[in-house]
C-alpha cells in the first residue's frame, strides 16, 4: 500500500484504513491538501485491504479551513482557477464521489471549509475539544465546499440556517444533539473510537456496504455539485465587497466585524 499522498499520510488497522492529514496545528486546508485528499480516496477505492476509512488530522485543529494570512488565503473566494476557491471545490466534489464509507475523528476545532470536509464524511467521532462553525457569513462571503446543501440534509433546514446566518460555534454535545456529530468520545479516545466504528463497518459485506451507501448517498455528488457552482458564484460576488476585506480583518483579529452593507 502506497503510505503518502502530499500531507496526507494512510495507515493500516486491519481493513481500516486511517488517512490523517499531517499539517499540525491548525491544518489549514488549500487546493493542494484536498487534492491529495482526493488522491488518497480513489486510491483506496481500488484497495480490497480497505473497507472503511478513517479520516483523521495531526494537531489541535481538526481542520480551520483556510488561512488568510498566507498567500493561499488571498483572494480565494474570487479565483476559479486550480488553486482558488473554483478549483477546491471541485476536488470537493471528487471527495464526494468516492466509494469507500468514512468516519471522520474530530479532535478539535472544524471551521469553515474545515466543517464542510467534516460533512464529507458519513458519521463523525468527536472529542470534547470539538468546535464546529460555518463562519462564512463573519467573512463577508457565502458558505461553500457544499455546505448550503449538506449541512441541512444531516441537521434539517432550521438548525443548518441557524449556523449559517449566524456563524456561531456548535460545541460536541450539541454537535450529538443536532445529528451533527454522531459519536461523543472522551479524554484521548477520539480515534479509537472512530477505528472501532470503522471496524464495525468493515466486518460486513464489503460490496453489500458500498451499495448501501450508494443507495444512501444517491444524487448527493450532483446535488453537491450544482450546489457549489451557487456557492462559488456568491462567494465571487460578494469577495468584491467592503464587508469581506472587513471580516478578514475581523478574523485574522480575533474581534466582532464592523459590517455597512457595501
Amino acid at each position: 500500500m502506497k503510505e503518502q499522498f502530499g500531507d496526507v499520510y494512510l495507515q493500516q488497522f486491519g481493513y481500516v484504513t486511517v488517512a490523517e492529514i499531517r499539517r499540525p496545528p491548525y491544518n489549514f486546508f488549500d487546493t493542494g491538501l484536498i487534492e491529495s485528499l482526493v488522491d488518497a480516496f480513489e486510491y483506496l477505492d481500488g484497495i480490497d485491504e480497505c473497507r472503511a476509512i478513517v479520516l483523521a488530522s495531526e494537531g489541535k485543529a481538526f481542520c480551520a479551513g483556510a488561512n488568510f494570512q498566507a498567500d493561499s488565503g488571498k483572494g480565494l473566494f474570487n479565483d476559479d482557477s486550480q488553486q482558488g476557491a473554483g478549483g477546491l471545490y471541485r476536488h470537493a466534489v471528487r471527495l464526494f464521489r468516492a466509494k469507500k464509507p468514512v468516519v471522520a475523528a474530530i479532535q478539535g476545532p472544524a471551521i469553515g471549509g474545515g466543517l464542510g470536509l467534516a460533512l464529507v464524511a458519513d458519521f463523525r467521532v468527536v472529542g470534547e475539544k470539538a468546535r464546529f462553525s460555518a463562519n462564512f457569513v463573519k467573512l463577508g462571503v457565502h458558505a461553500g465546499f457544499g455546505i448550503s446543501h449538506v449541512l441541512p440534509r444531516l441537521v434539517g433546514v432550521q438548525k443548518a440556517g441557524l449556523m449559517l446566518l449566524t456563524g456561531r460555534r456548535v460545541g460536541p454535545q450539541e454537535a450529538l444533539q443536532i445529528g451533527l456529530a454522531d459519536v461523543l468520545a472522551t479524554g484521548d479516545s477520539v480515534r479509537d473510537e472512530a477505528i472501532a466504528l470503522a471496524a464495525e463497518i468493515a466486518e460486513a459485506a464489503p460490496l453489500a456496504v458500498e451499495s448501501t451507501r450508494m443507495t444512501l448517498r444517491q444524487g448527493l455528488a450532483d446535488a453537491v455539485e450544482r450546489q457549489v457552482e451557487r456557492e462559488f458564484a456568491e462567494q465571487a460576488r460578494l469577495s468584491q465587497t467592503r464587508d469581506h476585506a472587513e471580516g478578514i480583518q475581523a478574523v485574522t483579529e480575533r474581534r466582532a466585524g464592523h459590517f455597512t452593507r457595501s
